[in-house]
């Protein structure tokens, strides 16, 4: 999708990535909410969650994309979180499926 960050960013046409595979793109948050705050995104343009029925297992893929990232960044021990936002009151503020990859630090129960 032309207008679409996400698939600009995943196209590499803008930013850099911290990795990429012919399905896959990840890449930092510009506005991180821990020392390591990275998105893993489908290449193909999805717009959320909801749409992912036909597809189900991406969001397997992501996970598993996400603990390999986890494990390169130096969390993998000390924890990490992964969040799936969907929908405005979701907080899902680009619609593009994105998994956020969060550690660093310790979070909290509940988020926001």
């Amino acid at each position: 999708m032309d207008d679409c960050i996400f698939c600009k960013i995943a196209a590499g046409r803008l930013g850099s990535l911290v990795f990429e595979d012919d399905e896959l793109a990840a890449f930092k948050d510009i506005s991180p909410a821990g020392p390591v705050h990275v998105l893993i995104v489908p290449k193909e343009h999805i717009p959320g969650i909801k749409e992912v029925e036909g597809d189900a297992g991406i969001i397997g893929r992501m996970a598993a994309r996400a603990v390999g990232i986890a494990r390169e960044m130096g969390i993998f021990d000390t924890g990490f979180r992964l969040v799936v936002n969907s929908g405005p009151d979701g907080g899902q503020s680009v619609e593009h499926l994105h998994m956020h990859l969060l550690g660093g630090r310790p979070f909290g129960w509940p988020p926001g």
